[in-house]
């Protein structure tokens, strides 16, 4: 059977992957789209697809994450160049002027590679937390948000998506407790005020969950220092939104380099790697912000300078 040959090859399709395919096909660059990759079962569109509400990207006020995602999807299928397939990546070697992709359905070619396959959530390290995951230990509030209505949950974390996972929570929940380490939350100034002006929610700061403890489901945590005179807490569920993990074993396994957080070294004025031919963008890259917006930026910079790249 003959293997399939591309000039650009996208592993991850996330917005930030897809958009890089869209780009890369208004170059002229043959392109296929790798849906799943080595710890990364997302659909395709990515994680954006668990996000509530977007209100941060060009051209759509207010949008939910899926619809977000579908609208890209939509976009980089409306050119004929690009393939998008749902498949496994198992493996890549450098083979001659091609990178050889395995998957757990065939084998592929191509001149040229962007890795964009994003994070995983990374989990709590508490007692009895992997003991009760889906059985209260959640780690999509979108996803498993309504199975909480009118009981009492709490989000693990400070940052901006745990203070969004909060807000949505709340739309079902009667009650949201925010459980952050840290000795203040600190999301988005705008998601900031939300938080303060829902009745639901109470914040709690400078504390860690040590404890997760229930029956078949989760009743009840235990905290590293007491509230309101207990250092037990009964909920129903908990979210757990404690920040990402780089999904970059396979970048790694090609010799790309990482930093100390596992994450894709890049040039971040072209998203090249120090591996000729393979570019990287999105969460799984060293860039301090991350966005889908930057992501999907950084995504176009990518496959313009793979087009310069087969082009030399």
């Amino acid at each position: 059977m003959t293997t399939e040959k591309y000039d650009f090859a996208v592993i991850g399709a996330g917005g930030t992957g897809l958009g890089g395919a869209m780009y890369a096909a208004r170059l002229g660059m043959k392109t296929i789209v790798f849906g799943a990759t080595n710890g990364m079962e997302l659909p395709v569109g990515g994680v954006i697809t668990t996000t509530h509400v977007v209100e941060n990207y060009p051209g759509f006020t207010t949008i939910s994450g899926v619809d977000l995602a579908k609208e890209i999807e939509k976009h980089t299928r409306s050119y004929d160049l690009v393939t998008i397939k749902t498949e496994k990546v198992e493996n890549i070697k450098k083979t001659g002027s091609f990178f050889s992709i395995k998957t757990n359905k065939g084998n592929y070619q191509a001149r040229s590679l962007l890795i964009a396959t994003g994070t995983k959530w990374r989990e709590l390290e508490a007692e009895g937390s992997k003991d009760f995951r889906n059985k209260g230990v959640n780690y999509c509030a979108l996803c498993d948000g309504p199975l909480y209505k009118k009981k009492i949950v709490a989000v693990a974390g400070g940052g901006d998506s745990a203070i969004k996972d909060a807000l949505l929570l709340s739309e079902h929940a009667d009650k949201v407790y925010i459980i952050a380490r840290g000795k203040e939350i600190k999301p988005e100034p705008i998601n900031f005020e939300r938080v303060k002006k829902n009745k639901k929610i109470e914040v709690i700061t400078g504390t860690n969950i040590k404890e997760v403890r229930g029956n078949k489901f989760v009743t009840e945590i235990v905290l590293d220092k007491p509230h309101n005179g207990s250092n037990i807490l009964k909920v129903d569920g908990i979210f757990i939104a404690i920040g990402h993990i780089a999904l970059s074993d396979i970048a790694k396994d090609l010799g790309v380099k990482l930093d100390k957080r596992g994450e894709i070294i890049i040039d971040h004025k072209t998203s090249e790697t120090n591996v000729h031919g393979i570019f990287a963008a999105g969460d799984v890259t060293d860039k301090p912000f991350k966005q889908l917006i930057t992501g999907v930026a950084d995504a176009c910079t990518a496959a313009h300078s793979a087009y310069e790249y087969l082009n030399r």
